[in-house]
């Protein structure tokens, strides 16, 4: 993966994991397998959830635990009022910054 391709995916993980949570909670490592299985957001665990801890402290993500059937506790996430906010202030943004782009990349010749 080239320079430019990786801070590319780092400016995009957090949008990408709070994505995941819009249709409900969910726990840490169903947010890595779900985003595992979309190309080009192969997201690894160690990306996935330091992002994860950071949205809980600053306010947009609650979580609560639950016994797992087979090792530790699951930490399950959701999005907060903040966190569903935070959202759709991230997804017009995308969006603006993604159409914008391509605009100017269909005037490109070459």
């Amino acid at each position: 993966m080239s320079p430019w391709e990786t801070q590319l995916r780092k400016g995009l993980v957090e949008l990408a994991v709070l994505a995941t949570m819009v249709g409900g909670e969910a726990y840490g490592y169903g947010i890595v397998e779900r985003l595992r299985k979309i190309e080009g957001l192969e997201f690894t665990e160690s990306t996935v959830y330091p992002v994860l801890a950071r949205l809980a402290r600053e306010g947009f993500l609650a979580i609560r635990a639950e016994p797992s059937p087979a090792g530790p506790m699951r930490r399950y996430y959701r999005l907060t009022s903040e966190g569903e906010r935070r959202f759709r202030e991230m997804t017009r943004s995308w969006r603006t910054v993604s159409a914008s782009l391509s605009n100017l990349l269909e005037g490109v010749q070459g």
